[in-house]
């Protein structure tokens, strides 16, 4: 229930939409006057409806607007609402009166309390404010009667269908089991997930002095509990666990008033023995609600019938109220309601993907809390506060930098260094700082010779004072190639021309490391260059392809041959007889490469190796033969130097490999004398449908790194350092690699440290760059506006 905080975004260009049912009766509306919708439906009594009909009766008083809403007016059934700093900014300038009513009646508070085992930490300046959810509707209920808006409670809401033949707008604010969306849900096309946690929505008459989690291992699992206060007397309070721990602790079986009992003697401490009380609550389980579409015709969805996103970053009533915001202003804007429903969807929908993911990092965080059991308290505490990935390490900085301090001490941080710029130790190697180049393939080798391209591209990241750098993928044979640019290591040209390089790297940024990522392209080779055509066969000049199983990559692709186990025992040998001449050229970590469908990714999926024969069916058996091959390296590779391998850690497909295949693949190369494990996604199957979004690889390494206890390199659409710093210090990685921001800003890591002020050994400037360790000024850059603002 931690606010979401951050900025709303100008709305979206309006894009092409289907021509929408109108009624016989509009005529043109004049430039300028945006009277249209004058009849508007709204369907649902919550928040985000009753917000809604007061800004549309409010823009347009002659609008006749009707809200149906089948409860009473005083029937609610949760306690508090909690609000961000956002959602309230655009209350109070969309409607002054509004907010001057709900501040009022706010509670407001600082602090987050994390109590485990025993231990409290507390961390403050997040700036809470709360209300009663059941005040917040007469707050509503109230300014919608003074605007005119005709309230019908206790009443049957008519056929949504109808209500949009005789209404010139229906909005479709009934909840996360809208029937609305139902009925339509051929146009809207839904996608709802249930989670893994059960969840009861309690309250108790007194008021938190803070934000409260509370962890409570039980002999049944684990239990905790989320409260906060929303009145000078009480406060809102949230059991959850996991589906098998409340079946095990027999919540099944019992009443609603037993379960409140129970739960109460479970968090006695936190309560103070005093009792909780319900509001015909139930147990129930978080659902999802994701749609293709918003609007339909003249009919839009709006809050959590359009979406929703977990409890624990408190994000239901704000996106409700900001929903209506956009689409107040949408409607106010666009000449036309069909262009206003798709300004509003363009507008709206980035904003709720971007939440969504948040929330869905947060709700997968509690579902996996048994992971941070183990942590030290301070370092659970802001692994908690941290799980969204929308509090970071920086954040926490500002609201409390005494907390974060103790946090990095504990952490091992010396007074003054950021987290990135703690050394880690893999073998023999000592990085000085968290930060990797990560492989990225630059297809301009020739012959597979890495020529001066690689000189300055590699030597540039070097300089640029990130712990160490990683080749792309280096392969093993002219037929292991992706395309014809890729490098190679089949050759003493190759490894001489590679040692060029590693001897730059030593010599002019002495204190970086530098590693080769060997690999076989399997049945993705003999492709064009990624700017020709990504994955597109070659037009001519093809070689043939070999892979676990004669399938292509996708309808065009090459198909590969079944590789034979004559041909198994040859690979391995290409791959040692790499990794002898990287070690002869001077890498200081070699990576085998097991993701991306490549060659050893493709024994491991089973949606790519179909074989028959020990090398394919069961998990065990997928992954011999890359236990086979890193077996084979390991032997030949210098003992002191440390060896990592990449996995796909999910498909993204269904079928495929997931986050509970992924660590049992990490343990196994673990137990084979893996140092880390570089855990990356996808790339599998052309038909996968991954979860973009800011670090959205991030957790699939943390699963990995507390699950089979071995170090981690997180990758994936990691693009700042406070992410770098928040990753580390929330023990969720070891490293951190970056592709795109060192393809962007090859000084990164230098750049990081002096916008940090970090003067330290985990970062050296190279003596000719030392005049521009200092962040250039620049100027002035002014806040957005509000959104929608309207006078008294």
């Amino acid at each position: 229930m931690l606010p979401v905080k951050g900025t709303t975004p100008a709305p979206g260009a309006p894009g092409t939409a289907s021509a929408r049912a109108r009624r016989a009766a509009d005529g043109p509306q004049p430039p300028g006057e945006h009277t249209r919708p004058l009849r508007v439906a709204v369907i649902g009594g919550g928040p985000g409806g009753l917000y809604t009909a007061a800004l549309l009766k409010r823009l347009v008083p002659g609008r006749q607007v009707t809200l149906w809403e089948r409860n009473a007016p005083d029937d609610t059934f949760g306690f508090g609402v909690v609000l961000s700093d956002e959602t309230l900014g655009g209350i109070e300038h969309a409607d002054p009166r509004v907010y001057a009513a709900l501040e009022r009646d706010f509670v407001r508070w600082d602090d987050i309390d994390i109590v485990h085992r025993g231990t409290r930490h507390t961390s403050g300046g997040h700036r809470f404010a709360a209300l009663g959810r059941h005040r917040l509707l007469e707050i509503l209920h109230e300014r919608c009667r003074s605007l005119g808006v005709e309230l019908r409670f206790r009443a049957q809401v008519p056929d949504p269908a109808r209500l949009a033949e005789t209404y010139d707008l229906v909005v479709a604010a009934d909840g996360v089991h809208s029937t609305t969306r139902e009925a339509f849900a051929d146009v809207f096309r839904p996608r709802i997930t249930a989670h893994r946690c059960r969840y009861i929505w309690l309250a108790a008459d007194f008021a938190f002095d803070a934000f409260r989690f509370e962890i409570a291992e039980t002999g049944h699992g684990v239990m905790q509990l989320h409260g906060y206060p929303y009145a000078a007397g009480a406060s809102t309070v949230i059991v959850e666990m996991r589906e098998e721990v409340w079946r095990a602790a027999g919540f099944d079986e019992t009443d609603a008033t037993e379960s409140v009992e129970r739960c109460a003697k479970v968090f006695a401490d936190a309560l103070g023995g005093r009792p909780l009380r319900s509001n015909n609550s139930a147990w129930t389980t978080f659902r999802t609600v994701v749609n293709e579409r918003w609007s339909h015709g003249n009919i839009v969805l709006l809050g959590d019938a359009a979406h929703t996103a977990h409890f624990s970053i408190g994000s239901g009533t704000k996106l409700a109220v900001e929903d209506a915001l956009a689409l107040a202003a949408c409607l106010r804007e666009q000449p036309t309601l069909d262009s206003a429903l798709t300004a509003y969807e363009e507008e709206r929908r980035p904003v709720v993907a971007s939440t969504q993911r948040a929330a869905r990092a947060s709700l997968e965080w509690f579902e996996n809390l048994p992971l941070y059991l183990g942590q030290p308290p301070r370092q659970f505490a802001f692994n908690l506060l941290t799980r969204s990935r929308r509090v970071t390490h920086g954040n926490l900085r500002l609201r409390d930098a005494r907390f974060t301090e103790a946090v990095e001490r504990g952490f091992g941080c010396p007074p003054g260094t950021p987290p990135m710029f703690t050394p880690f130790r893999l073998r023999g190697l000592t990085l000085r700082n968290r930060v990797v180049v990560s492989p990225m393939d630059m297809y301009s080798a020739a012959d597979g010779v890495p020529g001066d391209f690689h000189l300055v591209h590699l030597g540039a990241r070097a300089l640029g004072g990130a712990g160490l750098v990683m080749t792309e993928m280096v392969c093993v044979s002219p037929e292991g190639r992706i395309t014809p640019g890729c490098a190679g290591l089949w050759t003493g040209r190759q490894a001489e021309a590679w040692r060029r390089i590693t001897d730059f790297v030593h010599d002019r940024a002495p204190g970086t490391a530098i590693g080769v990522q060997l690999g076989h392209s399997g049945r993705k080779g003999s492709t064009k260059l990624m700017w020709e055509g990504l994955d597109e066969p070659l037009d001519e000049g093809n070689w043939p392809l070999v892979a676990a199983s004669p399938l292509p990559y996708k309808p065009g692709s090459q198909v590969p041959r079944e590789l034979s186990r004559a041909q198994l025992t040859d690979l391995r040998e290409q791959f040692t007889a790499a990794a002898v001449r990287a070690a002869r050229a001077g890498f200081d970590l070699l990576e085998l490469h097991c993701a991306h469908g490549y060659l050893l990714s493709g024994f491991l999926s089973p949606l790519t190796n179909h074989r028959t024969d020990a090398y394919g069916g069961s998990p065990q058996k997928r992954l011999r033969f890359p236990l086979e091959v890193f077996d084979a390296v390991r032997a030949v590779w210098p003992g002191d130097r440390p060896m990592t391998v990449r996995v796909s850690a999910t498909d993204w497909a269904e079928g495929g490999l997931t986050a509970e295949d992924a660590v049992d693949v990490a343990r196994a190369f673990a137990a084979h004398g893996a140092d880390a494990i570089d855990v990356s996604t996808g790339q599998v199957v052309a038909d996968e449908k991954p979860e973009f979004g800011r670090s959205y690889q991030t957790p699939f390494a943390d699963r990995v790194r507390n699950r089979a206890g071995v170090p981690v390199i997180a990758v994936g659409a990691i693009s700042s350092w406070d992410d770098v710093n928040s990753l580390i210090l929330a023990g969720r990685a070891d490293l951190c690699a970056l592709a795109r921001p060192h393809l962007y800003d090859p000084h990164w890591t230098l750049h990081a440290a002096a916008e940090q002020g970090y003067e330290g050994p985990g970062v050296v400037w190279p003596a000719p760059y030392r005049a521009g360790s200092r962040p250039p000024r620049t100027g002035r850059t002014d806040a957005p506006k509000p959104r929608l603002t309207l006078g008294d």
